[in-house]
């Protein structure tokens, strides 16, 4: 849907610039603007600035909200379970989803400005992020701490092995249908069948016994003046972010260190996906003049590399340097490695560092290279270092005790959801501002962000203190 939604919002966008520009000067005549075909007349610097403007107005709307309900929908999972939240976090969509197909069957009626009320629904029930979260904590309850990057890694794999078929399913049912609103229809009955997959189908990871502890840890808090704490806590954003800084028994500097800087490396790592990802096929069909195949080409090539990482390099990586490692010196010396129940360990730094470094030559390579074919390659650069993302999160779960993994991931998902605003705020008023004149510029910044990142990376240190004792109020 990445292509088909852009597109829709470019022509709707460009419909109604270039009536605008008619009715200014009379003898300006254009060609119709046809929603399901590619559209050369939209191809002018004042459209892209809109579109890019308008995408970040959906990303602030959602984003904002999401801050405010993904940590709440994280905290509330540890005591009520992962299912009945990760549903409550698709409505959101398939509400959005409504309202795309009706702006787009009926643009004269209802303006495209309503795909804003869209991202309200969607940042209510904590979007993606809230999703995303979810899927991690449930992974969380059902793998073990040596094989829980593997399994974050397959789960982001999926994700992007959809990305990468998606585009060129998407190009070729629009060509078939002569409709791209053939597309959305279909997405509209994935997001029902994916609720009630996730409401009948799938059993509930978090058993009824770990419920009830939570509910039983979370009641026991001091009731005095419990309504007026509460409102001051619930008028406080970052409120959730104390369990990043633990300070009571069982915790220590260096832990505090470790979860603020996998959570700031996380952040930056999303916050520049979720900037770049409008930003990329912006400038790939202005610079190169890509139309909706190529473009879709160029995601699934682009993902197809990353899903490859995902389920390859990174489980050889893990099987290599950890499993086998372990039953080899088991093998030689009879010892048995004793596992580490808490922190990164070396194979997890330094693969989050190379991936980094993966991330920074693809990034300098959009902002350097001139031909489509360098720039898909440094787009394979970029998704190497994808094998990162799954293992800070599987990192991130390692320093805290299994009862506090929602809210942990609910906190990290209050920073994403920050940086979801943030970042393409940025990002996208930098591209509209320059896309005349240096569109390169976001990618420099871009490549620098990692940079920051990798910089952060070298202070981590492996395996912190057990911290299961820490002080935060779930």
């Amino acid at each position: 849907m990445i292509v088909p939604r852009l597109n829709l919002v470019v022509s709707l966008i460009c419909r109604e610039y270039l009536a605008e520009w008619s009715v200014v000067d009379p003898s300006f005549s254009f060609t119709p603007v046809v929603l399901s075909g590619d559209n050369p007349q939209c191809v002018l610097p004042e459209i892209q600035a809109l579109t890019s403007k308008f995408m970040l107005y959906i990303t602030l709307i959602s984003g904002l909200l999401a801050a405010i309900t993904s940590p709440k929908i994280g905290s509330i999972s540890d005591r009520y379970g992962r299912t009945p939240l990760l549903a409550l976090t698709s409505v959101g969509g398939l509400i959005a989803e409504v309202i795309t197909i009706l702006a787009a069957k009926y643009p004269d009626d209802i303006h495209y400005t309503w795909l804003l009320a869209g991202a309200v629904t969607e940042g209510i029930s904590g979007s993606f992020i809230a999703g995303w979260a979810m899927t991690h904590s449930y992974a969380t309850d059902a793998t073990q701490p040596t094989k829980r990057a593997v399994a974050f890694g397959y789960i982001q794999g999926c994700l992007f092995t959809g990305i990468a078929i998606g585009p060129i399913l998407a190009a070729y049912i629009v060509e078939a249908t002569d409709s791209i609103l053939s597309m959305f229809y279909l997405a509209l009955l994935i997001h029902l069948v994916f609720l009630c997959y996730v409401l009948f189908v799938i059993p509930e990871s978090l058993s009824r016994k770990r419920q009830l502890a939570a509910r039983e840890k979370f009641n026991t808090k001091p009731r005095d003046e419990r309504h007026i704490i509460t409102r001051i806590k619930s008028a406080n954003l970052l409120e959730p972010l104390k369990i990043l800084y633990p300070t009571g028994e069982g915790s220590s500097p260096q832990l505090r260190m470790n979860l603020l800087l996998l959570s700031t490396v996380s952040t930056i790592l999303f916050g520049s996906a979720m900037a770049s990802m409008t930003v990329i096929l912006l400038y790939s069909e202005y610079q190169f003049h890509w139309e909706n195949k190529e473009t879709n080409i160029f995601l699934s090539v682009a993902n197809i590399c990353r899903v490859s990482a995902l389920v390859i390099i990174l489980p050889l990586l893990n099987y290599i340097f950890r499993i086998r490692y372990r039953n080899k010196v088991r093998r030689e010396s009879g010892i048995e490695l004793v596992e580490h129940k808490s922190g990164s360990d070396q194979l997890d730094l330094w693969t989050i560092r190379t991936s980094l470094l993966f991330e920074i030559i693809g990034y300098s390579g959009y902002a350097l290279v001139r031909t489509g074919s360098l720039f898909v390659m440094s787009a394979v650069f970029a998704a190497t270092g994808g094998i990162g993302s799954p293992i800070i999160q599987s990192s991130l779960t390692k320093h805290v005790p299994h009862d506090r993994t929602g809210q942990l991931l609910g906190a990290n998902g209050l920073l994403h959801a920050l940086a979801r605003v943030v970042f393409p705020t940025g990002i996208n008023m930098i591209y509209a501002s320059t896309v005349g004149t240096f569109p390169q510029l976001v990618f420099v910044i871009l490549a620098a962000c990692f940079g920051t990142a990798f910089l952060c990376s070298l202070f981590i240190r492996p395996h912190g203190k057990s911290i299961q004792g820490f002080d935060s109020s779930p």
